[in-house]
């Protein structure tokens, strides 16, 4: 039987600051990236490997989100109406609880896919999902093997699965590839109100309950219109 969870969280009410003026009309989950809409990028290879609801949060340009969602078929869509506030990576899952359940739950930024572009990773992440041993476990792409990130990185991982987070250290080889498995209830007992997953995080990577799990992907983060540009110019040379 599948260990691929039937729910995700799909984190779209973000404000798209980064993508001005872009996102001054369009909501940055909506724009197109090779013809495909972005957060579509994810949304396929979840449906592909078995998920069948989506939990979306709402917020900028609320009613385009809502609009695009309605038309995904073969899942439940449910909207997390965040348009009074938006409640950031940990309180969008504190509010959005009552929808996701008990079980473990995909979550996923809607600014990054991987190519090729297929469900294997998800079942690949899933697998590696152990709740004896841990709350959460991360999709990690490898700093060399990505386009559109120009950070330090934000993890270290141990041979046995656990990972640290890069704290002073100048860099870490593995970047958060926007994808994640979750324990729900740890959200669940939180207030509904503005806060980061790190709030969550925090306590679980000393207690080495957060795992990750390389991404055998070429992965793209498109965080500007520049790096909107350069990941349709990869995809088109490159891409499958």
């Amino acid at each position: 039987m599948s260990t691929v969870p039937h729910t995700a969280m799909i984190l779209a009410a973000g404000l798209g600051t980064r993508m001005r003026p872009l996102t001054d009309t369009t909501a940055k989950p909506l724009l197109e990236v090779a013809a495909k809409r972005l957060m579509d990028w994810q949304l396929d290879p979840l449906i592909e490997a078995g998920v069948k609801r989506l939990v979306v949060n709402t917020h900028w340009h609320a009613d385009q989100i809502e609009a695009h969602a309605r038309g995904i078929g073969g899942v439940e869509v449910i909207f997390s109406d965040e348009r009074e506030q938006v409640l950031e990576t940990g309180g969008a899952l504190a509010k959005a609880a009552p929808f996701l359940g008990k079980d473990p739950t995909f979550v996923v930024n809607t600014d990054a896919f991987w190519s090729p572009c297929d469900g294997e990773p998800l079942v690949t992440l899933a697998d590696a999902y152990f709740p004896s041993k841990m709350d959460e476990i991360l999709l990690l792409a490898d700093k060399e093997r990505c386009l559109g990130f120009g950070g330090a990185g934000d993890f270290f991982l141990e041979s046995g699965g656990a990972i640290s987070h890069r704290g002073d250290a100048a860099e870490a080889p593995w970047a958060y590839a926007g994808l994640r498995i979750v324990n729900p209830a740890l959200y669940a007992a939180q207030p509904v109100e503005p806060f980061s997953a790190f709030r969550i995080w925090s306590d679980l990577l000393p207690n080495k309950r957060m795992h990750g799990v390389p991404l055998d992907r070429f992965w793209l983060h498109v965080g500007d219109p520049q790096a909107l540009k350069d990941a349709e110019f990869w995809l088109k040379c490159f891409g499958k």
